[in-house]
């Protein structure tokens, strides 16, 4: 949690996007046991909450497989090979769908992606600036994974980015914290949930 005032620019809410990244049973399973999954669920129910309050988007990106997805994954691919010979993930398994608890309403951006990143296997940039997104919020698991990979991109897009210090969490939490204090703050504003609506009440 931040201790000091937030340095970060207030955000815009109808320019700006909360991506709900990878919120799915099948990988809040990964994270160590007595992690405090619902209090993490709980304080990105509440972001989500303030985002739509204000008028914001909520974009959720999820990863599942068809059939398909899996015969084209090639056994160089180190993180997705495994997946798509043992065939886990499968898109219409209900592991593999957003959370109850966190679940899409209708207006809401939706994606399905089949590799790390939640920009390089779906439509969703292309969502994002059909509704003249310029500022994403990042949550997801996992920091090494989802919001790593999402972060660089959007990056090198040339999107406005902030990371949810308390809406991210690693199966290794050492990874998460060399990430989140060294690594991201290259590229994002690094904010937690309370932060977030300070800076979305902020005009």
């Amino acid at each position: 949690m931040s201790t000091a005032p937030s340095t970060a620019p207030a955000l815009d809410p109808a320019r700006t996007a909360l991506l709900v990244m990878d919120y799915q049973p099948a990988m809040l399973a990964l994270l160590p046991e007595g992690g405090d999954r619902e209090a993490l669920l709980g304080r990105v129910e509440g972001a989500i909450a303030d985002v739509r309050a204000h008028g914001g988007t909520i974009a959720y990106v999820r990863v599942g497989f068809t059939e398909a997805d899996w015969d084209a994954i090639p056994a160089a691919n180190k993180s997705f090979a495994p997946l798509a010979r043992h065939r886990v993930m499968h898109h219409e398994d209900p592991a593999a769908a957003v959370h109850e608890r966190l679940a899409p309403r209708d207006g809401d951006i939706t994606v399905r992606k089949i590799r790390h990143g939640g920009l390089s296997t779906t439509d969703l940039d292309q969502r994002l600036r059909e509704r003249g997104i310029t500022t994403l919020v990042v949550s997801g698991i996992s920091t090494s994974g989802v919001v790593l990979s999402t972060v660089i991109d959007a990056a090198d897009r040339d999107y406005r980015l902030y990371v949810l210090s308390d809406g991210v969490a690693d199966p290794d939490t050492e990874v998460h914290d060399v990430l989140l204090h060294r690594v991201l703050p290259a590229r994002a504003h690094i904010i937690d949930t309370a932060e977030l609506h300070t800076l979305l009440r902020a005009d």
